[in-house]
């Protein structure tokens, strides 16, 4: 007997399968993620950082046109994260997050998220420059 097949789905809300760069902000810090799955009570991200559940953070992203059906909008949530763990290898952590609110941010900023990317990743190089 498949132990699947007892299984009772608990969730109220459709998830989506998005792989999507994601800015993830908590305690005054700014880092990097990718997300797995998101829905309007939730999101489930990958980042270098490990956050204990309970954290506070706010969540920065585009949501695409699929999910909105029309244009394309930067995103910002806040919520709080409810499991963590860290993958094999420990190089990055899986974290899911209980969404409390979220708000669509103006389109004419452009796209936070890479734009926060290539700050990064001119920082990375500006010091890795530096360190020779």
């Amino acid at each position: 007997m498949n132990p699947d097949a007892n299984c009772v789905e608990r969730r109220a809300a459709q998830r989506f399968e998005l792989h999507l760069p994601i800015l993830v902000r908590f305690e005054g810090q700014t880092v990097a993620g990718f997300t797995q799955d998101v829905s309007a009570r939730g999101i489930f991200f990958y980042s270098e950082v490990n956050l204990p559940e309970g954290a506070g953070v706010e969540l920065t992203f585009t949501m695409p046109s699929e999910i909105t059906l029309g244009d394309s909008m930067p995103v910002r949530c806040r919520g709080r994260v409810v499991r963590a763990a860290a993958l094999e290898g420990g190089q990055r952590s899986g974290m899911a997050v209980r969404l409390d609110s979220y708000e669509y941010l103006p389109t004419d900023a452009g796209d936070p998220v890479s734009q926060f990317m290539r700050i990064s990743a001119a920082a990375a190089q500006g010091a890795h420059s530096l360190n020779r």
